[in-house]
């Protein structure tokens, strides 16, 4: 039971680190003018607008034209990352010690 939590620990950790880098990625491409018909681009913004797009109305982070919500997404995300890792590794030792 034990080897199951940490599998899903791993898991958890690598779909949010590949999250991460999709969201810098969009902040990346938002600094230039992209083809928005471009396929790569269409998946980062299919991928992370509607995250964005929720914390946007919940904070309103944009000052001057600069928009900070991909770092605060960033942020909370690691968060996330380190609560629910931590969580999981320490679900999984102590059902080994059973």
């Amino acid at each position: 039971m034990d080897s199951v939590f940490i599998a899903l620990a791993r898991l958890v950790d690598l779909v949010l680190n590949l999250y991460i880098f999709v969201v810098v990625a969009r902040a990346l491409v938002s600094w230039v003018s992209p083809d928005p018909y471009n396929p790569i681009v269409r998946f980062l913004h299919n991928a992370t607008d509607p995250v964005l797009y929720r914390l946007r109305r919940l904070l309103p982070f944009s000052t001057g034209g600069l928009d900070f919500t991909p770092m605060i997404l960033i942020f909370l995300l690691y968060l996330l990352q380190g609560f629910l890792v931590n969580m999981l590794i320490s679900l999984g030792r102590s059902f080994s010690g059973m």
